[in-house]
Protein backbone atom coordinates (compact mmCIF):
# COMPACT_ATOMS: atom_id res chain seq x y z
CA UNK A 1 0.00 0.00 0.00
CA UNK A 2 1.53 3.79 -1.02
CA UNK A 3 1.86 6.13 1.60
CA UNK A 4 -1.22 8.35 -0.02
CA UNK A 5 -3.28 5.27 0.32
CA UNK A 6 -2.31 4.79 3.99
CA UNK A 7 -2.88 8.07 5.03
CA UNK A 8 -6.68 8.13 4.40
CA UNK A 9 -7.43 4.58 5.67
CA UNK A 10 -5.27 5.09 9.12
CA UNK A 11 -7.26 8.51 9.29
CA UNK A 12 -10.68 6.74 8.71
CA UNK A 13 -9.68 4.00 11.30
CA UNK A 14 -8.99 6.72 13.94
CA UNK A 15 -12.44 8.80 13.19
CA UNK A 16 -14.07 5.09 13.51
CA UNK A 17 -12.45 4.78 17.26
CA UNK A 18 -13.36 8.30 18.27
CA UNK A 19 -16.88 7.85 17.08
CA UNK A 20 -16.91 4.57 18.89
CA UNK A 21 -15.41 6.03 22.17
CA UNK A 22 -17.79 9.18 21.88
CA UNK A 23 -20.91 7.04 21.82
CA UNK A 24 -19.64 5.06 24.78
CA UNK A 25 -18.78 8.01 26.56
CA UNK A 26 -22.23 9.71 25.67
CA UNK A 27 -24.02 6.63 26.70
CA UNK A 28 -22.62 6.25 30.20
CA UNK A 29 -24.97 8.30 32.70
CA UNK A 30 -22.92 11.81 33.85
CA UNK A 31 -21.58 11.89 37.05
CA UNK A 32 -21.70 7.76 38.03
CA UNK A 33 -21.33 3.79 36.68
CA UNK A 34 -22.22 0.68 38.00
CA UNK A 35 -19.88 0.79 40.58
CA UNK A 36 -19.30 4.86 41.68
CA UNK A 37 -20.86 8.09 42.55
CA UNK A 38 -18.91 11.22 42.07
CA UNK A 39 -19.04 13.95 44.13
CA UNK A 40 -17.13 17.54 44.71
CA UNK A 41 -16.63 20.11 46.85
CA UNK A 42 -14.95 23.22 47.18
CA UNK A 43 -13.76 24.89 49.94
CA UNK A 44 -10.51 27.13 51.47
CA UNK A 45 -7.96 24.87 52.58
CA UNK A 46 -5.28 27.29 52.43
CA UNK A 47 -5.24 31.08 52.67
CA UNK A 48 -7.10 33.43 55.65
CA UNK A 49 -10.10 31.32 55.84
CA UNK A 50 -8.75 27.71 55.29
CA UNK A 51 -10.65 27.27 59.06
CA UNK A 52 -13.34 26.95 56.99
CA UNK A 53 -12.16 24.37 55.03
CA UNK A 54 -12.83 21.73 57.38
CA UNK A 55 -16.48 21.49 56.25
CA UNK A 56 -15.27 19.83 52.67
CA UNK A 57 -13.13 17.49 54.87
CA UNK A 58 -16.62 16.85 57.34
CA UNK A 59 -18.61 15.71 54.18
CA UNK A 60 -15.38 13.43 53.27
CA UNK A 61 -15.60 11.75 56.53
CA UNK A 62 -19.55 10.74 56.03
CA UNK A 63 -18.79 9.58 52.45
CA UNK A 64 -15.82 7.45 54.09
CA UNK A 65 -18.73 5.85 56.47
CA UNK A 66 -21.17 5.50 53.51
CA UNK A 67 -18.37 3.36 51.51
CA UNK A 68 -17.26 1.34 54.63
CA UNK A 69 -21.01 0.48 55.31
CA UNK A 70 -20.92 -0.82 51.45
CA UNK A 71 -21.66 2.09 49.79
CA UNK A 72 -25.22 2.67 47.84
CA UNK A 73 -27.31 0.25 46.11
CA UNK A 74 -23.65 -1.27 45.09
CA UNK A 75 -21.95 2.26 43.96
CA UNK A 76 -19.32 3.81 46.07
CA UNK A 77 -18.89 7.39 46.56
CA UNK A 78 -16.08 9.19 44.63
CA UNK A 79 -15.48 12.59 46.51
CA UNK A 80 -13.14 15.14 45.34
CA UNK A 81 -12.33 18.42 47.49
CA UNK A 82 -11.06 21.27 45.38
CA UNK A 83 -9.29 24.47 47.00
CA UNK A 84 -10.34 27.40 46.06
CA UNK A 85 -8.64 29.56 48.70
CA UNK A 86 -11.93 31.77 49.59
CA UNK A 87 -11.66 33.22 46.63
CA UNK A 88 -14.56 33.19 43.49
CA UNK A 89 -12.73 33.27 40.37
CA UNK A 90 -10.72 30.19 41.31
CA UNK A 91 -14.09 28.53 42.68
CA UNK A 92 -14.96 29.13 39.09
CA UNK A 93 -11.92 27.31 37.62
CA UNK A 94 -12.44 24.17 39.98
CA UNK A 95 -16.44 24.05 39.71
CA UNK A 96 -15.46 23.82 36.15
CA UNK A 97 -12.80 21.28 35.90
CA UNK A 98 -15.24 18.76 38.14
CA UNK A 99 -18.18 19.33 35.80
CA UNK A 100 -16.38 19.04 32.80
CA UNK A 101 -13.34 16.57 33.64
CA UNK A 102 -14.27 14.52 36.48
CA UNK A 103 -17.81 14.59 35.51
CA UNK A 104 -19.68 14.80 39.20
CA UNK A 105 -23.37 14.03 39.30
CA UNK A 106 -23.62 16.42 42.34
CA UNK A 107 -21.83 18.85 44.65
CA UNK A 108 -22.61 19.01 47.88
CA UNK A 109 -21.38 22.60 50.88
CA UNK A 110 -19.26 25.05 48.95
CA UNK A 111 -17.85 27.50 51.36
CA UNK A 112 -18.34 31.33 50.50
CA UNK A 113 -21.30 33.47 49.37
CA UNK A 114 -19.68 34.85 47.00
CA UNK A 115 -18.04 31.96 45.77
CA UNK A 116 -21.38 30.12 45.41
CA UNK A 117 -23.08 33.11 43.43
CA UNK A 118 -20.20 33.12 41.38
CA UNK A 119 -21.04 29.72 39.83
CA UNK A 120 -24.49 28.77 40.92
CA UNK A 121 -25.69 29.72 37.11
CA UNK A 122 -23.23 27.39 35.59
CA UNK A 123 -23.94 24.35 37.62
CA UNK A 124 -28.38 25.48 37.11
CA UNK A 125 -27.07 25.54 32.99
CA UNK A 126 -25.26 21.96 33.42
CA UNK A 127 -27.98 20.60 35.24
CA UNK A 128 -25.49 19.54 37.97
CA UNK A 129 -27.12 19.56 41.54
CA UNK A 130 -26.24 21.16 44.63
CA UNK A 131 -27.14 19.98 47.92
CA UNK A 132 -25.95 22.40 50.82
CA UNK A 133 -24.41 25.55 50.05
CA UNK A 134 -22.98 26.56 52.72
CA UNK A 135 -24.04 30.82 52.51
CA UNK A 136 -27.46 31.34 53.44
CA UNK A 137 -29.11 33.94 51.38
CA UNK A 138 -32.53 34.93 49.12
CA UNK A 139 -30.54 34.69 46.05
CA UNK A 140 -29.86 30.86 46.03
CA UNK A 141 -33.56 29.51 46.65
CA UNK A 142 -36.13 31.90 45.48
CA UNK A 143 -37.95 31.38 43.17
CA UNK A 144 -36.71 27.82 43.83
CA UNK A 145 -33.77 26.78 41.20
CA UNK A 146 -34.27 22.95 40.09
CA UNK A 147 -31.11 22.34 40.84
CA UNK A 148 -30.25 23.60 43.80
CA UNK A 149 -31.28 22.51 47.76
CA UNK A 150 -30.00 24.71 50.62
CA UNK A 151 -29.81 23.10 53.88
CA UNK A 152 -28.31 26.32 55.75
CA UNK A 153 -30.89 28.54 57.32
CA UNK A 154 -31.13 32.13 55.77
CA UNK A 155 -28.66 34.72 57.23
CA UNK A 156 -31.93 36.65 57.56
CA UNK A 157 -33.91 34.22 59.60
CA UNK A 158 -31.06 33.40 61.81
CA UNK A 159 -30.47 37.49 62.55
CA UNK A 160 -34.01 37.74 63.02
CA UNK A 161 -34.48 34.40 65.54
CA UNK A 162 -30.81 36.40 67.35
CA UNK A 163 -32.48 39.54 67.62
CA UNK A 164 -35.11 37.76 69.30
CA UNK A 165 -33.63 36.07 71.86
CA UNK A 166 -31.48 39.50 73.06
CA UNK A 167 -35.15 41.02 73.36
CA UNK A 168 -36.97 38.13 75.26
CA UNK A 169 -34.32 36.51 77.09
CA UNK A 170 -31.68 39.12 77.62
CA UNK A 171 -34.00 41.99 77.91
CA UNK A 172 -31.81 44.38 76.10
CA UNK A 173 -33.19 47.03 73.86
CA UNK A 174 -30.01 48.79 73.30
CA UNK A 175 -28.44 46.47 70.32
CA UNK A 176 -26.21 47.63 67.68
CA UNK A 177 -24.97 45.78 64.52
CA UNK A 178 -21.41 45.42 63.09
CA UNK A 179 -22.02 43.70 59.84
CA UNK A 180 -19.64 43.10 56.86
CA UNK A 181 -20.60 44.91 54.08
CA UNK A 182 -21.54 42.30 51.69
CA UNK A 183 -24.37 39.63 50.22
CA UNK A 184 -23.37 37.95 53.90
CA UNK A 185 -23.46 40.96 56.41
CA UNK A 186 -26.53 42.46 54.92
CA UNK A 187 -28.54 39.67 54.80
CA UNK A 188 -28.15 39.54 58.57
CA UNK A 189 -28.88 43.00 59.11
CA UNK A 190 -32.15 42.43 57.13
CA UNK A 191 -33.21 39.86 59.47
CA UNK A 192 -32.75 41.60 63.02
CA UNK A 193 -34.21 44.74 61.55
CA UNK A 194 -36.83 42.85 60.75
CA UNK A 195 -37.31 41.32 64.47
CA UNK A 196 -36.86 44.86 65.72
CA UNK A 197 -39.59 46.25 63.60
CA UNK A 198 -41.86 43.99 64.86
CA UNK A 199 -41.06 44.94 68.74
CA UNK A 200 -41.11 48.54 67.02
CA UNK A 201 -37.42 49.43 67.80
CA UNK A 202 -34.38 50.25 65.76
CA UNK A 203 -30.77 49.80 66.00
CA UNK A 204 -29.32 52.12 68.06
CA UNK A 205 -25.83 51.12 65.70
CA UNK A 206 -25.62 50.17 62.26
CA UNK A 207 -22.12 49.84 61.31
CA UNK A 208 -20.90 48.38 58.36
CA UNK A 209 -16.68 46.91 57.98
CA UNK A 210 -15.46 45.59 54.83
CA UNK A 211 -14.14 42.47 54.91
CA UNK A 212 -10.18 43.31 54.64
CA UNK A 213 -10.35 46.05 57.50
CA UNK A 214 -7.62 45.66 59.55
CA UNK A 215 -8.26 48.97 62.44
CA UNK A 216 -11.34 48.68 64.35
CA UNK A 217 -10.83 51.53 66.21
CA UNK A 218 -13.71 53.79 65.19
CA UNK A 219 -16.49 51.44 64.36
CA UNK A 220 -15.61 50.31 68.23
CA UNK A 221 -16.52 53.50 69.65
CA UNK A 222 -19.05 54.46 67.62
CA UNK A 223 -20.67 51.51 69.12
CA UNK A 224 -19.43 52.02 72.60
CA UNK A 225 -20.81 55.65 72.20
CA UNK A 226 -24.55 54.94 70.90
CA UNK A 227 -24.72 53.20 74.01
CA UNK A 228 -25.32 49.35 72.91
CA UNK A 229 -25.53 46.64 75.40
CA UNK A 230 -25.50 43.93 72.94
CA UNK A 231 -23.62 43.91 69.71
CA UNK A 232 -24.72 41.40 66.87
CA UNK A 233 -21.93 40.09 64.55
CA UNK A 234 -21.62 39.16 60.75
CA UNK A 235 -18.12 39.35 59.73
CA UNK A 236 -15.24 36.94 59.45
CA UNK A 237 -12.98 35.32 62.47
CA UNK A 238 -10.56 38.19 61.77
CA UNK A 239 -12.75 40.80 62.28
CA UNK A 240 -14.66 39.72 65.01
CA UNK A 241 -11.80 39.23 66.58
CA UNK A 242 -9.98 42.62 66.11
CA UNK A 243 -13.45 43.93 67.28
CA UNK A 244 -13.05 42.30 70.68
CA UNK A 245 -9.75 43.33 71.14
CA UNK A 246 -10.05 46.54 70.45
CA UNK A 247 -13.52 46.88 72.11
CA UNK A 248 -11.34 45.03 75.74
CA UNK A 249 -8.75 48.22 75.03
CA UNK A 250 -11.13 50.86 75.87
CA UNK A 251 -12.97 49.45 78.32
CA UNK A 252 -16.41 48.20 75.94
CA UNK A 253 -17.78 45.22 77.32
CA UNK A 254 -21.61 44.37 75.54
CA UNK A 255 -23.05 41.13 75.50
CA UNK A 256 -21.39 39.87 71.87
CA UNK A 257 -23.58 38.10 69.80
CA UNK A 258 -22.71 36.44 66.55
CA UNK A 259 -24.10 34.00 63.60
CA UNK A 260 -23.43 30.55 63.57
CA UNK A 261 -20.67 31.43 61.26
CA UNK A 262 -18.14 31.85 64.24
CA UNK A 263 -19.58 29.25 66.43
CA UNK A 264 -16.50 27.12 66.74
CA UNK A 265 -15.80 28.11 70.63
CA UNK A 266 -12.66 26.55 70.91
CA UNK A 267 -10.92 28.23 67.64
CA UNK A 268 -12.68 31.43 68.36
CA UNK A 269 -11.65 31.60 71.88
CA UNK A 270 -8.20 30.35 70.89
CA UNK A 271 -7.95 33.23 68.58
CA UNK A 272 -8.88 36.09 70.47
CA UNK A 273 -7.42 35.42 73.46
CA UNK A 274 -10.24 34.10 75.79
CA UNK A 275 -12.45 36.64 74.75
CA UNK A 276 -14.73 34.71 72.91
CA UNK A 277 -16.02 33.33 76.41
CA UNK A 278 -19.43 34.57 77.05
CA UNK A 279 -20.46 34.89 73.07
CA UNK A 280 -24.10 34.06 72.32
CA UNK A 281 -24.08 32.31 68.82
CA UNK A 282 -26.21 30.94 66.20
CA UNK A 283 -25.86 26.92 65.58
CA UNK A 284 -26.45 24.87 62.80
CA UNK A 285 -26.09 21.75 64.82
CA UNK A 286 -26.35 20.18 67.98
CA UNK A 287 -23.29 20.83 70.35
CA UNK A 288 -19.98 18.72 69.72
CA UNK A 289 -19.92 16.52 72.97
CA UNK A 290 -23.85 15.36 72.67
CA UNK A 291 -25.57 12.14 73.22
CA UNK A 292 -27.41 12.36 70.59
CA UNK A 293 -26.82 8.39 68.48
CA UNK A 294 -25.68 9.79 65.50
CA UNK A 295 -23.08 12.27 67.08
CA UNK A 296 -21.98 9.87 69.02
CA UNK A 297 -21.29 6.93 65.95
CA UNK A 298 -19.48 10.46 63.94
CA UNK A 299 -17.50 11.43 66.97
CA UNK A 300 -16.21 8.07 67.39
CA UNK A 301 -15.48 7.59 63.11
CA UNK A 302 -13.67 10.41 63.17
CA UNK A 303 -10.87 8.85 65.79
CA UNK A 304 -10.77 6.13 63.29
CA UNK A 305 -11.11 7.52 59.83
CA UNK A 306 -9.83 11.22 60.33
CA UNK A 307 -7.57 10.97 63.46
CA UNK A 308 -5.83 14.06 62.06
CA UNK A 309 -9.09 16.21 62.20
CA UNK A 310 -10.32 18.43 65.16
CA UNK A 311 -13.44 17.30 65.94
CA UNK A 312 -15.83 20.72 65.87
CA UNK A 313 -19.21 22.43 64.53
CA UNK A 314 -17.87 23.44 61.14
CA UNK A 315 -16.28 19.33 60.77
CA UNK A 316 -19.53 18.06 61.28
CA UNK A 317 -21.34 21.04 59.58
CA UNK A 318 -20.03 19.07 56.24
CA UNK A 319 -22.09 15.93 57.60
CA UNK A 320 -24.92 18.34 57.95
CA UNK A 321 -25.32 19.62 54.49
CA UNK A 322 -24.31 16.48 52.81
CA UNK A 323 -26.34 14.12 54.52
CA UNK A 324 -29.77 14.63 52.84
CA UNK A 325 -27.85 14.18 49.52
CA UNK A 326 -27.09 10.79 50.95
CA UNK A 327 -30.77 10.20 52.06
CA UNK A 328 -31.52 11.00 48.51
CA UNK A 329 -29.35 8.37 46.59
CA UNK A 330 -30.47 5.26 49.13
CA UNK A 331 -34.14 6.42 47.97
CA UNK A 332 -33.98 6.54 44.64
CA UNK A 333 -32.25 2.88 44.63
CA UNK A 334 -30.11 1.25 41.49
CA UNK A 335 -32.15 2.91 38.72
CA UNK A 336 -29.89 6.21 39.22
CA UNK A 337 -30.34 9.44 37.48
CA UNK A 338 -30.55 13.28 37.86
CA UNK A 339 -33.85 13.24 37.06
CA UNK A 340 -34.79 10.23 39.51
CA UNK A 341 -32.45 12.03 42.26
CA UNK A 342 -34.21 15.61 41.90
CA UNK A 343 -37.52 13.48 42.26
CA UNK A 344 -36.41 11.85 45.60
CA UNK A 345 -34.49 15.61 47.02
CA UNK A 346 -38.19 17.00 46.18
CA UNK A 347 -39.53 14.50 48.22
CA UNK A 348 -37.46 14.95 51.72
CA UNK A 349 -39.89 16.34 54.43
CA UNK A 350 -39.04 16.42 57.97
CA UNK A 351 -36.03 14.78 57.45
CA UNK A 352 -33.68 15.41 60.38
CA UNK A 353 -30.57 14.10 61.60
CA UNK A 354 -27.77 16.33 63.67
CA UNK A 355 -28.77 19.31 62.05
CA UNK A 356 -32.45 21.19 61.44
CA UNK A 357 -35.52 19.51 60.28
CA UNK A 358 -35.35 19.29 56.52
CA UNK A 359 -38.44 19.97 54.36
CA UNK A 360 -38.39 20.10 50.46
CA UNK A 361 -40.85 20.04 47.49
CA UNK A 362 -40.84 21.43 44.07
CA UNK A 363 -41.50 24.58 45.05
CA UNK A 364 -39.91 25.06 48.24
CA UNK A 365 -35.94 24.46 47.78
CA UNK A 366 -35.16 26.04 51.11
CA UNK A 367 -34.87 23.59 53.78
CA UNK A 368 -35.45 25.43 57.34
CA UNK A 369 -35.67 28.23 59.07
CA UNK A 370 -34.62 27.14 62.59
CA UNK A 371 -31.86 27.66 64.11
CA UNK A 372 -30.22 26.85 67.96
CA UNK A 373 -28.41 28.88 69.79
CA UNK A 374 -25.70 28.17 71.76
CA UNK A 375 -23.07 30.03 74.12
CA UNK A 376 -19.21 30.14 74.72
CA UNK A 377 -18.14 28.54 78.27
CA UNK A 378 -15.06 28.36 79.47
CA UNK A 379 -11.95 26.95 77.70
CA UNK A 380 -14.42 27.32 74.52
CA UNK A 381 -16.72 24.99 75.64
CA UNK A 382 -20.30 24.96 74.80
CA UNK A 383 -23.47 25.42 76.22
CA UNK A 384 -26.77 24.82 75.05
CA UNK A 385 -29.11 27.99 75.57
CA UNK A 386 -31.97 27.36 72.89
CA UNK A 387 -33.37 24.01 71.12
CA UNK A 388 -34.20 24.48 67.10
CA UNK A 389 -36.52 27.78 67.25
CA UNK A 390 -38.12 28.33 63.79
CA UNK A 391 -38.52 32.02 62.93
CA UNK A 392 -42.21 33.06 62.94
CA UNK A 393 -41.49 36.16 60.59
CA UNK A 394 -39.91 33.92 57.96
CA UNK A 395 -41.45 35.68 54.97
CA UNK A 396 -40.83 33.19 52.70
CA UNK A 397 -43.40 30.54 54.84
CA UNK A 398 -45.98 32.90 54.70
Amino acid sequence: MTLRKKVPFFFVAALAVLTVAGMAQAAMPAGFDDNEIRIGQWGPQTGPAAPWGSVARGSKLLFDIVNEEGGIHGRKIKYFIRDDMYNPAQTVGVVKELVERAGVLAFVGGVGTASGLAVKDYLAENKVIWVGPVGAVDEYVFPAKPYLFAVNTLYADEGSLLAKYVVDKLNTRKIGILYQNDVYGKAGLEGVKQRLAAYKMGLVAEIPVEPTEKDMASQVLRLKNSGAEAVILYVSPTIAVIALKTSATIGFKPQWVSSHTLSDYPLMNKISGGLWEGVITGAVGDIPDSKHPLMVKYREAAKRLAPEERWGVFYYAGIIFADPLVEALKRVGRNLSTDALLKALNSLTGYQTIGPKINWSEKQHQGTDSIMIHKCGPGGSYIKLQDWTANDLAAWKK
